[in-house]
């Protein structure tokens, strides 16, 4: 857990999904080849919106005509957050990289698929990583189509969503 003086850092979900995405270079990690998933879905609505988004999938060469990179450490650029829409069994094994990288937050999604791990929570927080474990990127990336609301309030009223994320101490 993040700590100072023995007090563990948190903050509420709608401030760290605005620290997260005042990030303005993101990977998402899970996009598939194949399909329209939603890692596809979170990537097209994030390079809309105007961010530098790298797409993360080791088995392709290209996603819808932009590169796609094999994993965090070939992006060219240096990645600010990374959402995870994996099993959780690669989650774990894409936080590693991220703290290997440097990456300071990381949002694992969780809607109708999971890709939250609690092993890779507890590695988030015992390495300084920022850790949304739930929830998705477009609850809160505006403008917020309909749906994404929707989900959001039925995700919030049914205990679906995080209260309180960890954070660094810089972003509280």
């Amino acid at each position: 857990m993040y700590e100072k003086y023995g007090v563990r850092i948190i903050m509420r979900l709608k401030q760290a999904a605005e620290a997260f995405l005042n990030e303005k270079c993101i990977a998402v990690a899970g996009v598939s080849r194949t399909k329209k998933d939603a890692a596809n879905v979170i990537y097209d609505k994030l390079k809309q919106s105007g961010y530098r988004v790298f797409a993360i999938n080791p088995n392709a060469d290209s996603i819808d005509g932009d590169v796609c990179y094999p994993d965090l450490k070939s992006a060219p650029e240096k990645i600010g957050g990374v959402v995870i829409v994996t099993k959780p069994a690669i989650t774990e094994q894409l936080v590693k990289q991220c703290h290997e990288a440097g990456i300071s937050k990381v949002w694992m999604h969780r809607s109708i698929g999971n890709s939250v791990s609690q092993a890779a929570v507890k590695f988030c927080e015992d390495n300084h990583i920022q850790v949304i474990a739930g929830g998705c990127p477009m609850m809160f990336c505006r403008p917020v189509d309909f749906g994404h609301k929707c989900m959001h309030f039925f995700m919030n009223v049914f205990g679906r969503l995080p209260r309180e994320v960890s954070g660094p101490e810089s972003q509280v």
